[in-house]
């Protein structure tokens, strides 16, 4: 469905519930890290052609103990091969969510922006008609537009889409 103007509240209780169940999300997974840049640059990375190699080596070392080498914890590799993809289907849920939100952020960014320069827009011409009080809110508001010096028209609205 394309893209409607948004109309919607949430509630303070409502935004406050969301934000602790994310935090009970966050306190679900306790062994969450953060990289730096140049950790996440020089560690190796599993991806869909690596996973199968992993997953069949492990079966592989499972099955085959005489060839595992000391070093190697068969045990400890299992355990964060399972927790990868585990994480993993958390992360595509997370991502799809993150996405939304970030695109209903952006369309309800850009409708106030439209609508307060419909708004501006009006001041303006009602300060150049010496509507009484236009010129104090005009004056406080083009200050969002410097270089112009005040006599720069902002962009208009875009024009709805039938």
């Amino acid at each position: 469905m394309p893209y409607q103007n948004i109309s919607a509240v949430l509630t303070a209780a409502d935004q406050a519930s969301i934000l602790a169940k994310l935090n009970e999300i966050r306190a679900l997974l306790p062994f969450l890290i953060n990289l730096t840049p140049e950790e996440r640059s020089t560690l190796p990375k599993m991806g869909d052609n690596t996973e199968p190699f992993v997953n069949k080596a492990l079966t592989y070392a499972e099955n085959n103990a005489t060839l595992v080498p000391p070093y190697v914890n068969v045990p400890e590799l299992r355990k964060d091969f399972t927790l990868a993809g585990q994480i993993g289907l958390i992360r595509q849920q997370a991502i799809q969510l993150a996405e939304a939100l970030d695109d209903t952020e952006l369309a309800l960014g850009s409708e106030s922006y439209v609508t307060a320069l419909a708004f501006y827009n009006s001041v303006k011409q009602a300060s150049k008609m010496n509507v009484p009080g236009a010129d104090a809110i005009y004056d406080d508001l083009r200050q969002r537009f410097p270089g112009g010096g005040g006599g720069s028209t902002p962009p208009p609205p875009p024009t709805p889409e039938p």
